[in-house]
C-alpha cells in the first residue's frame, strides 16, 4: 500500500500538472492572443467606458465600466476573479495598467476593486481595456501546504496525514457523552450526523440532493461553537462561504468573513473584516492617524530632490514624522484586527482565503469544509495545517472539482480528500436520508443509482405536481427524427437546432397550459440546463424571440450544470444535445454532472434526447428503462406528428 507520504508526493506532482494545463490554457487565451481575438474570446473587454470612480468598502478604489462594443457576447469574467485593466492610448508598446479584483458583472458592465491607492490618470483615456488574470498565488499556497504535510513529523498534522491517508484509526476524544443533546428540528440522519461527528478526529457529512446538509453544518457548527468558543469555515467558493456566512449569522452567531471584498456578495459585505474594522470603536482614531499621514506626506513630496539643503532637510523631517505616524497607524489596525479575532465565534473563508495574513500563527480545535467534494484535495490541506480536527461536509456523486489537465484528472486528482478520507473511516461518515425538495419519482431514479435506494422523499414534497394530472416527469425521446448535432467552428462546443427548438416548444405548451397570469400570480421557476455552451446561447435566442416566455424571462434560467448546483426550480428541462451515428456522449460520460440537473427540479423533470446515442452508456439505458416503467416516456413523433 502506497504511504501516506508517497501519496502526497504524487499530489504535488499532479497539481504541478494542473498549474501548467491551466498556464498554458491562459497562454493560448489571453497572452498568446491579439487585441481583437481575445475580444472575440471574451477573455479581454475592450474597448470600455468608465461610468464612475467611488470609494468603496475599507476605503478602496471602485471603478465602474461599460464595453461598447461586442455587447451581450458570451465572456470569462465573473465575480471574484483577478483581472487587468489597461489602457491603449499611449501608443507606447508597454501599456499602462493596474491589477484589481471583479465586485461583480452584469450585462454588458463590470465594477472592479483596484488595488491601488490612487486612481491612475490614464483612467478617462477611451482607450480602456480589461483582461482576465492568472490566479497563479492559489497553485502556491496549495504547493506550500502538501509540503509541509509531507514534512509533518509527530504532531497534529501529521496524525490528521496518516488518519486521513494512512492506516490510523479516527479516535472519539476521550470522556465524551456517548449520546449528546438533541438538536430541535433534525430528522434522524440529520441528528445521527450530528452525534457521529461529535469530538471525532475527522467526520463526514454526506448530503444527497435537497437533504438539508447546509442546516445539518450550521447545527454542527453551532453545537461545536457553544464547546470550542471559536471554529474556522471554510469552502471551495466564495459563493458557497457567502452562503454559510449568511445561515451562521441568523443562528445569532458571529461571524468574521475573511477575504477580498469584491469577492463577497452584498448581504455578507457587512461581515468582511474591511466594514467590521471600519464599525471599531478605534476606528476614527486610525482614520485620523492615516489621514495626517497622508498630508504630512503630500507637503514632504512637494520638496523636489535638487532643491537646496534647508528645503531637502525639510522634507527629510516630514517623511520620517510620515513614517512614524504609519507605524502608529499599523500597530492600531493590528491592535483593532486582533481584537475583531478573538471576539468573533466564527471565521469564514474560502480554503485558499485560510492563508490570509491576518490568520498566520492562528490556530483551531476544528476546521469544518463545506462542498469538500467539489475541493481539491490540496486546497483542503491549507486549512487543515491550522486546526486539531477536520469535519467535511459535501456529496461525490454531484459536480467533481474543476481541472483543466485531464492527464491530472485521470492519474488521480480529481479524487478529492472528502472521498478518500471517507473510505477509509467510514465510521464517521452519515448519509442523510430524508429530501425536502423533489417529488418522490424525481428523486427515485438517482436514489437508485447513486444512493443505494436509500433517500426517502419527505412527506411534503413526495406527491407535489406542476398541477392535478400533470406527469412528474417527460422523457421526450428524439431517435430516428434526424436531429443532429453540430459542432461550433471556432469554440467546437457543440449544439442541435431541431432538439433546442422542441425544447421550446415543449416549454412553451407547458407555459400556455398553466397560463402566463397564473405561472406569474405563483412565480414559477423554470431551469433549462444543457451541457454545452453553443446549446445554451441557441436556447437564449430562441427564448428571447419567444412571445410566451419573454414575458417571464425573470423565472427563467438557461444555463449548463454548474451553474445551478446548490439550487433548485419548480421546473427542470435539460436538453441532452448529443445526437450522432457513432453513439458518442462525450462529457455526458461523466454521469454526475446529470445527477446534478436532474436533481435541481421540485415538481416537473422534462428530459429531450435520442436514445440511440444515450443508449450506448448504461447510466443512460437505465434512465430510459426508468422512464418506459413509469409510463414518463413519449417519442418525438408522437408530439411532432
Amino acid at each position: 500500500m502506497t504511504s501516506s507520504r508517497e501519496q502526497l508526493q504524487k499530489t504535488l506532482e499532479l497539481i504541478k500538472l494542473e498549474r501548467q494545463a491551466d498556464l498554458e490554457y491562459y497562454r493560448q487565451k489571453v497572452l498568446l492572443r491579439s487585441l481583437h481575438q481575445r475580444t472575440q474570446d471574451g477573455t479581454t473587454w475592450y474597448p470600455l467606458r468608465l461610468k464612475r470612480d467611488y470609494i468603496g468598502t475599507g476605503e478602496r478604489l471602485i471603478i465602474e465600466v461599460e464595453r461598447t462594443s461586442h455587447r451581450e457576447q458570451p465572456h470569462a469574467f465573473q465575480s471574484g476573479k483577478s483581472v487587468n485593466v489597461f489602457s491603449n492610448g499611449s501608443g507606447k508598446p508597454d501599456r499602462d495598467h493596474v491589477s484589481g479584483v471583479i465586485n461583480y458583472v452584469r450585462d454588458d458592465n463590470m465594477v472592479i476593486t483596484l488595488n491601488a491607492e490612487d486612481l491612475p490618470d490614464w483612467i478617462g483615456d477611451t482607450l480602456l481595456g480589461v483582461d482576465v488574470m492568472f490566479e497563479e498565488m492559489t497553485y502556491r499556497e496549495m504547493e506550500f501546504a502538501l509540503k509541509e504535510v509531507m514534512r509533518a513529523e509527530e504532531d497534529r498534522v501529521a496524525e490528521l496525514r496518516e488518519i486521513l491517508l494512512g492506516t490510523t484509526m479516527a479516535q472519539r476524544e476521550p470522556g465524551r457523552p456517548e449520546k449528546p443533546t438533541p438538536v430541535p428540528g433534525l430528522n434522524a440522519s440529520q441528528q445521527a450526523a450530528l452525534d457521529r461527528i461529535d469530538g471525532m478526529d475527522v467526520g463526514f457529512i454526506h448530503g444527497p440532493p435537497g437533504t438539508g446538509k447546509t442546516t445539518t453544518l450550521v447545527q454542527a457548527i453551532a453545537r461545536t461553537v457553544k464547546e470550542e468558543q471559536q471554529v474556522l469555515v471554510c469552502a471551495p467558493s466564495n459563493a458557497a462561504v457567502d452562503l454559510l456566512t449568511d445561515k451562521l449569522s441568523d443562528q445569532q452567531l458571529s461571524v468574521l468573513r475573511i477575504g477580498h471584498p469584491a469577492r463577497v456578495t452584498e448581504q455578507t459585505l457587512s461581515k468582511t473584516l474591511d466594514v467590521r474594522i471600519s464599525e471599531h470603536a478605534h476606528y476614527q482614531e486610525l482614520r485620523a492617524l492615516r489621514k495626517k499621514m497622508e498630508q504630512i506626506r503630500s507637503s514632504a513630496l512637494k520638496y523636489k530632490r535638487d532643491f537646496g539643503y534647508q528645503e531637502r532637510q525639510q522634507r527629510k523631517m516630514l517623511l520620517q514624522e510620515s513614517k512614524a505616524l504609519k507605524a502608529d497607524a499599523d500597530l492600531l489596525e493590528f491592535y483593532i484586527v486582533n481584537d475583531l479575532l478573538q471576539n468573533t465565534q466564527v471565521i469564514c473563508c474560502t480554503l485558499v482565503g485560510s492563508s490570509h495574513p491576518v490568520l498566520r500563527g492562528k490556530k483551531f480545535k476544528t476546521v469544518f469544509i463545506d462542498e469538500a467534494a467539489q475541493a481539491l484535495e490540496p486546497a483542503c490541506w491549507i486549512p487543515i495545517l491550522r486546526s486539531r480536527r477536520v469535519i467535511f461536509a459535501g456529496d461525490h456523486q454531484q459536480l467533481p472539482p474543476t481541472i483543466k489537465s485531464n492527464e491530472a484528472a485521470k492519474q488521480g486528482l480529481a479524487k478529492t480528500l472528502f472521498e478518500k478520507g471517507m473510505g477509509r473511516q467510514p465510521q464517521t461518515s452519515t448519509m442523510l436520508t430524508v429530501q425536502y425538495r423533489m417529488h418522490e419519482a424525481i428523486m427515485k431514479f438517482s436514489s437508485t443509482y447513486f444512493y443505494q435506494d436509500e433517500l426517502i422523499a419527505d412527506e411534503s414534497v413526495k406527491h407535489e405536481l406542476l398541477r392535478p394530472n400533470e406527469l412528474p416527469i417527460d422523457f421526450i425521446d428524439t431517435a430516428g427524427c434526424g436531429f443532429t448535432e453540430e459542432q461550433d467552428k471556432e469554440t467546437l462546443s457543440r449544439f442541435n437546432e431541431e432538439e433546442g427548438r422542441l425544447m421550446m416548444t415543449q416549454v412553451e405548451a407547458l407555459v400556455e397550459g398553466i397560463g402566463q397570469d397564473e405561472w406569474m400570480e405563483r412565480g414559477l421557476t423554470l431551469g433549462i440546463i444543457t451541457p454545452y455552451r453553443a446549446q445554451v446561447d441557441y436556447l437564449h435566442k430562441l427564448a428571447e424571440s419567444s412571445a410566451i416566455l419573454e414575458p417571464l424571462h425573470r423565472l427563467i434560467t438557461i444555463n449548463t450544470v454548474d451553474a445551478f448546483q446548490g439550487q433548485e426550480r419548480d421546473i427542470i428541462a435539460i436538453s441532452f444535445v448529443r445526437s450522432n451515428d457513432k453513439s458518442e456522449v462525450g462529457f455526458l460520460g461523466d454521469i454526475r454532472r446529470t445527477n446534478v440537473a436532474m436533481t435541481r427540479a421540485r415538481k416537473k423533470l422534462i428530459m429531450i434526447g435520442d436514445s440511440a446515442t444515450l443508449g450506448s452508456h448504461p447510466f443512460y439505458l437505465d434512465l430510459i428503462e426508468y422512464v418506459q416503467e413509469g409510463g414518463f416516456y413519449k417519442s418525438a413523433f408522437e408530439i411532432m406528428g
